[in-house]
């Protein structure tokens, strides 16, 4: 198969003008990365976060040299602590004022048959990509009431929540459990006129990816492609701005393919 021609980032359309956004695992390369600059692209100011401190800021300073340092703010935050999740809010608020969306992207992968798979790297995975992503959404959903309510949640789950693939078993669980933990919460919540919805990315390719997969197998996950090619971070970035933007205004609930995977 001959790979689909690369295609051009299209430019922002202030779609998240006047917004907050809080994004987790925000820093380097990766989807939130992607999503932090996309973000800014279409209007928004930014509450950036990661659990890496060096990395944060220097991505700090890059997003506040080229989109203006009164829109940028950052704050490590590890997903797995309460009281990081919760200063995160807090520190948002106090310098923004509010926080109208939060993409919940912090996640933890691995390859381990479940024969070998040891209970720390089960709790491991489970505590960062599914019940980080529960601190982070109880969070953010206080708050959001709190200002009276409205705001969107987006969080980040995976096709490996429906398909199955080796070495996977504590992944696909985690992001099954993101894909159910949205449907619910949006259910909590509609009443308060806040949005939660998901993105399932098949394959979008970044370094961190490369580090914990091997070459032969993201070579065959990418033949399962219809464009064969793997996404660019910017593109699953785009559907979660659509999510977090006043044209989703009826979707919640939802869990949004962003695949071009072979039925």
């Amino acid at each position: 198969m001959t790979p689909a021609a690369p295609v051009a980032r299209p430019p922002g359309r202030d779609l998240l003008a006047g917004k907050v956004v809080v994004i987790t695992a925000a820093a380097g390369t990766g989807i939130g990365g992607a999503a932090a600059r996309r973000c800014l692209d279409e209007g928004a100011s930014l509450a950036l976060s990661d659990a890496h401190v060096v990395r944060l800021a220097a991505s700090h300073d890059d997003l506040a040299g080229r989109y203006g340092a009164e829109r940028v703010w950052s704050l490590p935050c590890d997903v797995t602590s309460e009281p990081q999740v919760q200063a995160l809010v807090d520190g948002a608020v106090r310098r923004f004022g509010r926080i109208d969306v939060v993409i919940n992207n912090a996640g933890l992968g691995g390859t381990a048959s479940v024969v070998d798979m040891t209970d720390e790297q089960w709790s491991r995975v489970l505590d960062v990509t599914l019940t980080g992503t529960f601190r982070c959404t109880r969070a953010a959903l206080r708050q959001m009431i709190a200002q009276g309510g409205g705001g969107a949640i987006v969080n980040n789950a995976s096709v490996l929540g429906w398909r199955a693939q080796p070495g996977q078993a504590h992944y696909a669980a985690a992001k099954a459990g993101v894909m159910a933990l949205t449907r619910c919460a949006a259910m909590d919540v509609a009443a308060h006129g806040i949005r939660v919805n998901a993105v399932s990315p098949s394959l979008a390719m970044h370094p961190f990816l490369a580090k914990v997969i091997s070459e032969d197998v993201l070579d065959e996950l990418i033949t399962r492609e219809a464009f064969g090619r793997s996404a660019e971070p910017w593109e699953v970035a785009n559907v979660m701005v659509f999510l977090a933007s006043d044209y989703a205004t009826y979707l919640t609930g939802e869990v949004i393919s962003v695949s071009s995977q072979h039925a």
